[in-house]
């Protein structure tokens, strides 16, 4: 019974320590709010002083002052501490993120507590071979070596992701457009393998790839150019960049690269993930800070861990959170030494690929300045799919590309490819064509795909001769609006932002992240089905993504399908 009452305890904490924190945020607000007199009559008081503040900064640490609230008062005075400084959009920039309802939020865990109490009594059954257990685990003869396996780390995947396991790597076989075919497979050990039954299930709408412009496609411009590439150079290149793997194609599609993005020079490389991982240690470490969103990518985190850099995270969005770390960083410096960071890092995405939201760019560029900061801008998922031009969230807010320090992108979303570019000063890029992992190690992009990139490109800016790209954008722009709205009409709790063509849908219960997946493949509908530990433990969620591919009667399908699939799932 010992684990059994473990498992009630964790579910009452849980219920407890959620009652305590929304507590604990309110108060937060009134403190908050009490501040914000103080931070304006410090503004008054200091008002005489705007042109000296550096001077006054640099006096205080030479002198050695110790009183940092003095400093900060000092550093703080131009700031109003208002929620979002709406004079630097354009037009208005909405965003939905509704608050997990109690109720649910109590259900939710009382749904995970009782999967977890399951997951006991089948691991006691397995223990005594009542159940056959299907996990990996130490054999007798290791006991005594240090365990290669976590039993306890590994509870999580056997007990609870291998009960809906079957929602993902669904193999698909043909392209990644509109509507896809589908391996049909079925599973006779619960989820622990699947066989194909030699059946494919056609034209299933696609509501999961991130096809957002519909240049993932077998047929057209993009397709017969990548063949005739493929014809000349071959699928391979067999080399790095570095040595014989430096193609013609390669700088041809950097120099577009670089004139699409508005900045002196680019540099592409053969993985997204890589980009992120591989760059991010070439150009920070020991003695730098990281200022870095809490969602942002896995790619952002690990380049961040593996820099050796200190790492401080900032609430989603919230400027008030990151001004304050900014803040914190000049006032106090490097910990036990004080010495001043040797580079500041604002680290943030174009679009969330999990909440939909959109980075509040015009503040983050705001306070970069302010604070003489360098800025990396992830654009994997806004790149292609904002801004009238297409140029991402840069485009999208009408700001100059030259205020983003480091613009990172992918070409896997909007361009139908593969790989990763960097764009910047050409002083930045040629450091990294030198120091990067990625640039030195890593075997040159495909020829084919960099030919997709290019072909691509040029669709999207026009130089094919054609209005496709322009109406690919437009297209995209239409349906994310029209599929946002028939949710939001309907009563759906959906997040993001209304120009953003990743829609969540919240689902929240951990029944039904596998239930929804399983009944929308049943109706011939496939979509993303998000859960913990990839979303926080209450806001699990269907992830659809727009494409410019799309027809209206294909939304209108899944949107009718999906409030009658929600009723019987209750």
């Amino acid at each position: 019974m010992g684990p059994l009452w473990a498992c009630v305890f964790t579910g009452v904490f849980f219920i407890l320590f959620y009652f305590i924190f929304k507590q604990s945020k309110s108060e937060a607000r009134q403190t908050t709010s009490s501040l914000v007199g103080w931070h304006r009559y410090a503004t008054v008081c200091l008002n005489s002083a705007l042109e000296q503040d550096c001077f006054v900064l640099t006096a205080f640490r030479k002198h050695g002052c110790q009183n940092s609230n003095l400093l900060f008062l000092f550093v703080d005075f131009q700031n109003q501490n208002v929620p979002h400084n709406s004079s630097l959009y354009k037009k208005p920039f909405v965003e939905s993120f509704e608050e997990t309802p109690l109720w649910v939020a109590v259900l939710t865990y009382m749904g995970y507590g009782i999967l977890t109490i399951f997951g006991y009594l089948r691991d006691f059954l397995r223990h005594w071979n009542i159940e056959k257990c299907h996990v990996a685990r130490e054999r007798d003869e290791q006991k005594d070596f240090v365990p290669l396996y976590q039993d306890f780390e590994n509870f999580y995947t056997r007990n609870l992701y291998m009960r809906i396991r079957d929602n993902w790597n669904r193999p698909i076989c043909s392209v990644p457009g509109a509507k896809v075919d589908l391996v049909e497979r079925v599973t006779r050990d619960y989820n622990w393998t699947f066989e194909h039954t030699g059946k494919v299930v056609k034209d299933i709408i696609n509501m999961g790839s991130y096809n957002y412009l519909g240049f993932a496609e077998n047929t057209g411009a993009c397709a017969d150019a990548a063949l005739e590439v493929t014809k000349m150079y071959g699928a391979g290149v067999g080399s790095t960049r570095c040595e014989m793997g430096n193609l013609d194609i390669h700088e041809e599609m950097e120099q577009l690269v670089a004139r699409f993005l508005g900045v002196e020079s680019a540099m592409a490389f053969g993985m997204g993930f890589a980009t992120n991982s591989m760059n991010i240690p070439a150009l920070m470490g020991k003695g730098c800070l990281i200022l870095s969103d809490e969602l942002n990518h896995t790619s952002l985190v690990l380049g961040a861990r593996l820099s050796g850099s200190t790492i401080r995270v900032f609430k989603h969005n919230n400027m008030q959170s990151l001004e304050k770390l900014l803040r914190d960083a000049i006032v106090h410096g490097q910990p036990r030494t004080h010495r001043p960071w040797k580079k500041i890092l604002i680290v943030v995405e174009g679009i969330y690929s999990m909440e939909g939201s959109i980075v509040r760019l015009p503040e983050v560029i705001a306070l970069k300045k302010r604070y003489k900061a360098y800025l990396y801008l992830d654009e994997a998922h806004s790149i292609g799919a904002l801004g009238p031009n297409g140029r991402g969230v840069v485009d999208y807010f009408g700001l100059d590309s030259k205020d983003v320090d480091i613009m990172m992108g992918t070409f896997t979303k909007s361009f139908g490819a593969a790989g990763g570019y960097i764009g910047g000063k050409k002083e930045l890029i040629d450091y990294l064509r030198r120091h990067s992992h990625s640039a030195m190690y890593a075997t040159s992009m495909s020829p084919p795909v960099a030919q997709q990139i290019i072909t691509s490109m040029k669709i999207i800016m026009g130089e094919d001769g054609t209005t496709l790209g322009a109406d690919r954008l437009r297209q995209l722009s239409q349906n994310t609006t029209y599929f946002r709205r028939s949710l939001h009409e309907m009563g759906f709790i959906i997040y993001g932002n209304e120009d953003s063509p990743v829609v969540p849908l919240m689902l929240y219960m951990p029944a039904k992240i596998g239930a929804f997946g399983r009944e929308m493949l049943k109706r011939n509908i496939g979509t993303v089905v998000v859960g913990f530990p990839a979303t926080p433990i209450i806001e699990s969620r269907a992830r659809f993504c727009v494409s410019a591919a799309h027809t209206r009667e294909m939304l209108d399908t899944v949107s009718r399908l999906i409030p009658f699939l929600t009723f019987s799932l209750h």
